[in-house]
């Protein structure tokens, strides 16, 4: 049975309540990210603060992320981002170097730094150190470092890392698509012609092993904005 001289608002704790969400949601609101940069990558930053919201204190707001640095791959998910390719001694034996360039210039990807090495074997070790507990892993750096020079490039445009490897190819070319650089001249899993950065913590890694900074060139094509633009 209802009180007389009862009002229908509701009790001052959900007024209360009601407007500390509303201060959270506008703290939240005030602190965004520049870019879509992966959490593994963000650094965290707790906002410490005293708000006055129907008599209550607040003193801290939600844990907010802000963008990861730039590395020497650029900015992840962004048009500058870097991929580190490299044709292996089997794809320059083969004399086929002009054509993987081509498939990457063709895509619409920029060229930013290119040369021709000799590896030797301490390079081919950092350059393969995931693999060191493999099997594999003494004839794989004896392949790499017989003689044949690799080519070594850096590739630059929007999501070049993961449309890298697509173009590569799977591993184990007779499981790659017949689109592919793999699926179209290899065979061999052992000479599988080209390697592509599988990630951004790989591309930052293999482009400071290969490069030092004053070797990667910045310049914009004159198709870029018609390349890389969203609308």
């Amino acid at each position: 049975m209802g009180r007389a001289g009862a009002t229908s608002h509701p009790p001052t704790m959900f007024v209360r309540a009601a407007a500390m969400t509303s201060a959270l949601r506008g703290a939240a609101r005030a602190f965004t990210t520049a870019s879509a940069a992966p959490v593994s990558r963000a650094v965290p930053l707790t906002v410490a603060a005293t708000v006055g919201v129907a008599g209550l204190s607040l003193y801290s707001l939600p844990s907010v992320q802000l963008e990861g640095p730039r590395t020497i791959a650029g900015e992840y998910q962004t048009a500058n981002e870097r991929s580190f390719i490299m044709i292996k001694p089997d794809g320059v034996s083969r004399q086929i170097v002009g054509k993987i360039v081509d498939r990457f210039e063709s895509r619409g990807y920029k060229l930013v730094a290119i040369k021709s090495v000799v590896p030797s074997e301490q390079l081919a070790k950092e350059h393969y150190s995931d693999l060191a507990s493999r099997p594999f892993f003494p004839s794989l750096v004896k392949y790499i470092t017989q003689g044949t020079p690799v080519i070594a490039m850096v590739w630059e445009g929007k999501d070049v890392i993961r449309q890298g490897r697509r173009m590569v190819g799977a591993t184990k070319p007779l499981e790659a698509d017949p689109g592919s650089i793999r699926g179209q001249y290899a065979v061999s899993v052992g000479r599988n012609i080209i390697h592509a950065s599988d990630g951004f913590d790989s591309a930052t890694k293999e482009i400071g092993l290969w490069f030092n900074e004053s070797e990667l060139a910045s310049y914009e094509p004159c198709t870029w904005g018609q390349i890389m633009a969203d609308n």
